[in-house]
């Protein structure tokens, strides 16, 4: 066995693979079949990739509608980004004691045991195909609007493009993380574009009486809004909450992190805190131009803001920033995510065609082509986009027991290595429980059938794990 904790390449095949349960996970920092290559400024940008998608672009008219003033709409978003943090600041300390591939489905394993982590796994591979799959459909949909697509044409667009960046992440890690930061990068720069140019030409740019007003009178004006109740800052919150998920994906990655103790919370925690900055300067910015009722009822506001800042032009940028976003996203998640099948493989809790690695690219090959294929046939081919707002609410209860996996592993197991520590413990994970409580809760209380068939997904997934055991023995009796 090497020093990651896996089997060597001429050791025989650990008593975990054959289905049994799998052996505690050592801590280091050395080369496994996965090599370390990620360095600092490919895990942040990473992490902010998994993070900026095509959320801050639908989110914000939800969360000014049910905060209803613009201080409420600043606590909206600062607690959301803070709930993000409270999140990865737990997710830092099990990565840096924990720094190989499959990230969560790791973390819960080794806190309580197998099935649940296999359950984790289960649930992500219909909420993660169907996401890919949506972000593809979203790429070729903005494309459509620079080159006539029928709708046929936009799906094979999809179809293409989620090939294309599978097949980037198949031939080489390191090189689909470099197409991923250029894409992140793009994004980031241009989100920022849309904040210079909002306070230096959108001065003038809003309806009525606000027009030419400063920036404190538009905002002091927005605030005389009535407000909602305070039970709809909840509602406003789970808004916020789509447009700062997927930090939790950098984990699966640990595996390929170089210096992971050192690196991995850093790059984390970095990614976090830039995306909170970038989404209050953004908001402000929306604000700036669009007065808070406009904001509430426009289900694109960069769009009408860099309209009214840049005229018909502006529309197409932001369209083009879309593509941008939704095609980092996908080159992001389709690089991250085949590591989570790629463990529950090694484990036996799965194929086991997808624990292989390629000879000569050393990627997870196998778990990339098959997720590929999941992405083409749940949200492309047959168009069950619609998976992805059914099922999206079925990983928090996932996180939030890795999240609370900091405490667990602490009392269960204070011998391990913790080569990073999660401050402010036990409030940060508290914090991180009573946001995805009231989460979950929304979801019983809004849509009770489709949270219901969310559950009900997850418990299918017990026989299956059952199933996968009896298979692991047999193989082993045999």
């Amino acid at each position: 066995m090497d020093i990651s904790g896996r089997p060597s390449r001429s050791a025989p095949a650990a008593p975990a693979s054959r289905g049994k349960a799998p052996p505690p996970v050592v801590t280091a920092a050395g080369d496994g079949p996965l090599p370390r290559q990620l360095g600092f400024w490919s895990t942040t940008a990473l992490t902010v990739g998994f993070i900026i998608g095509v959320g801050i672009f639908r989110a914000p008219s939800a969360v000014a509608a049910d905060a209803g003033s613009v201080g409420r709409v600043a606590l909206v978003w600062t607690a959301g980004g803070l709930i993000a943090l409270c999140g990865a600041l737990s997710i830092a300390e099990l990565g840096a004691m924990f720094p190989r591939a499959g990230g969560i489905y790791v973390h819960l394993r080794e806190a309580y045991g197998p099935l649940v982590a296999f359950l984790y796994g289960w649930t992500a591979l219909a909420t993660g195909s169907a996401s890919f799959g949506v972000l593809a459909l979203v790429f070729a949909e903005y494309l459509g609007t620079f080159v006539p697509l029928t709708a046929s044409g936009a799906r094979a667009v999809a179809a293409g493009t989620v090939l294309a960046v599978a097949a980037a992440s198949y031939r080489s890690t390191r090189g689909a993380s470099a197409l991923q930061g250029t894409a992140t990068a793009a994004k980031v720069l241009a989100l920022a574009a849309i904040v210079v140019l909002a306070f230096a030409l959108g001065g003038g740019a809003a309806e009525g009486a606000l027009a030419g007003s400063s920036t404190a009178a538009r905002l002091a004006a927005a605030d005389a809004v009535a407000h909602p109740g305070w039970d709809r800052l909840g509602v406003a919150l789970i808004a916020a909450l789509w447009p700062y998920s997927g930090w939790h994906y950098l984990a699966l990655m640990a595996g390929e992190v170089r210096d992971p103790a050192r690196t991995f919370p850093r790059a984390l925690i970095t990614g976090v805190m830039t995306v909170l900055v970038l989404y209050l300067a953004v908001n402000a910015a929306y604000l700036h131009v669009l007065p808070l009722p406009t904001l509430a009822q426009s289900p694109l506001a960069a769009a009408d803001v860099m309209r009214r800042v840049l005229g018909p032009i502006g529309s197409a940028t932001v369209s083009a920033l879309i593509m941008v976003s939704a095609f980092g996203t996908l080159t992001a998640g389709l690089l991250a995510v085949p590591r989570l099948y790629y463990a529950m493989a090694e484990d036996g809790l799965f194929f086991r065609r997808l624990a292989g690695v390629h000879p000569r690219f050393r990627t997870p090959h196998a778990a990339v082509t098959f997720l590929a294929l999941a992405t083409l046939t749940l949200a492309v081919l047959l168009g069950l986009d619609q998976l992805r707002e059914l099922l999206v609410v079925g990983a928090w209860p996932f996180l939030t027991l890795a999240v609370l996996a900091v405490p667990v592993l602490r009392r269960r197991r204070p011998e391990l290595p913790r080569p990073y520590r999660m401050p402010g413990s036990p409030l940060v994970p508290l914090v991180f429980l009573a946001a995805s409580l009231a989460l979950i809760g929304s979801a019983v209380v809004e849509h009770p059938r489709q949270t219901l068939a969310t559950f009900g997904f997850t418990l299918l997934g017990v026989p299956a794990y059952v199933a996968w055991r009896a298979a692991g023995r047999r193989r082993a009796v045999a």
